[in-house]
């Protein structure tokens, strides 16, 4: 299995779209054979889940998501499970062990109020406010 981690500094990029970055993880017999920081080359939301899809990806653990790309990567046979923060190396461990908090409503609706640039907190994602919140 492959799991992709949107990536920036060790961390777990809290907007999918805006991702230049993803760690991609090999997962054999539960345990992490190799991880890998791929760029994506300035791939944008409409074009992140094929990205994904030719990498081989199974899994895409991120923060905030939007609808779109939510079923972008369901159509390409990817599980979503967004909402996550934190250290990517540690989400990825929480997920094989069965013990990774995300939030399954996760939606990232900033898109509706007009584009932000990266970096911008004040969109709506997700319950809590902002891209990355988990329910607990």
């Amino acid at each position: 299995m492959k799991i992709a981690v949107t990536y920036e500094n060790g961390m777990v990029f809290q907007h999918f779209g805006h991702s230049e970055q993803f760690k991609i993880y090999t997962e054999e017999n539960g345990k992490i054979c190799s991880g890998e920081v791929v760029s994506t080359n300035g791939s944008g939301h409409g074009a992140l889940a094929g990205f994904l899809k030719e990498k081989g990806v199974d899994t895409v653990i991120c923060g905030g998501i939007g609808g779109g790309a939510i079923a972008a990567l369901s159509e390409a046979g990817i599980k979503v499970y967004g909402g996550v923060s934190g250290v990517a190396d540690e989400a990825v461990a929480l997920y094989l062990s069965g013990k990774l908090n995300y939030d399954p409503d996760v939606r990232c609706t900033h898109h509706d109020h007009g584009e932000h640039t990266r970096g911008e907190s004040d969109h709506h994602c997700g319950h809590s406010g902002s891209c990355g919140g988990s329910r607990k």
